[in-house]
């Protein structure tokens, strides 16, 4: 319970901010309740920036990613787990190790590679990079492994190409799996700051957590709008 509490307080936090007068935000001791419910920071947030067309961006661009990066997951993992074939070890292996370079070590190479194929500012630039991850199909390996080789032997004896075991027996019996893996994939892609903002030059193809950085002014900062605008963001996680 207390556990619970520790990580549901911010969340609230946010929610009342999101009605406060500027008053409350910045009184002391911290007013939990608003003394007057304020609607009018959800108009501003309108007001101060175009926070359909981030949205539109980050939904477009979220979604677009999960779903590249869970099917080539899938179709990797039940290579490595289910097949045999030259090299599958090794290959296991590469794709193991990718896991322990950080991001940030080819964050230059993939621009370039991004810049010479001439896919700057462009949506496909900032999906295209962030479709491989070598996390979700380790995930969903460790799912496909619990599937027993009998059951496919079977289904090959009865005449089951690879990929309709793929489709009738694998993905029906790992949909826990899968969907877990889509999920931590979504967080990933709706939350991703830095690619994003490297990638693009344009207002209209800026994403949600670009867009709120545009509501910090350089004179000051209002919280209560800035909290009007993150709880809007949140609400597709909070759906997913």
């Amino acid at each position: 319970l207390v556990g619970s509490f520790i990580m549901i307080f911010p969340l609230i936090w946010m929610i009342l901010s999101s009605f406060k007068t500027v008053g409350d935000v910045y009184a002391y001791p911290p007013k939990w309740i608003p003394s007057a419910w304020n609607f009018n920071n959800y108009k501003q947030v309108f007001e101060m920036i175009p926070f359909w067309t981030y949205y539109g961006n980050s939904i477009f661009t979220a979604v677009t990613q999960t779903f590249l990066q869970i099917a080539i997951s899938v179709l990797a993992a039940y290579a490595l787990t289910k097949l045999r074939f030259p090299g599958r070890n090794f290959v296991f292996k590469f794709l193991q190790s990718s896991m322990f370079v950080p991001a940030v070590v080819t964050l230059i190479p993939t621009f370039l590679i991004i810049s010479k194929m001439n896919l700057v500012n462009t949506y496909a630039g900032i999906i295209l990079p962030q479709i491989m991850a070598a996390f979700t199909t380790m995930l969903i390996m460790s799912f496909f492994v619990s599937v027993p080789n009998e059951l496919l032997e079977a289904a090959r004896i009865d005449g089951c190409g690879y990929m309709g075991c793929l489709f009738k027996i694998m993905l029906p019996s790992s949909v826990s799996g899968i969907t877990t893996a889509a999920l931590f994939s979504f967080l990933g892609h709706w939350k991703s700051y830095q690619w994003p903002l490297i990638v693009t030059n344009s207002t209209n193809l800026r994403t949600l957590p670009i867009g709120l950085k545009y509501l910090v002014q350089e004179s000051s900062s209002e919280y209560q709008v800035m909290m009007a605008a993150a709880v809007m963001t949140v609400v597709p996680v909070l759906i997913v």
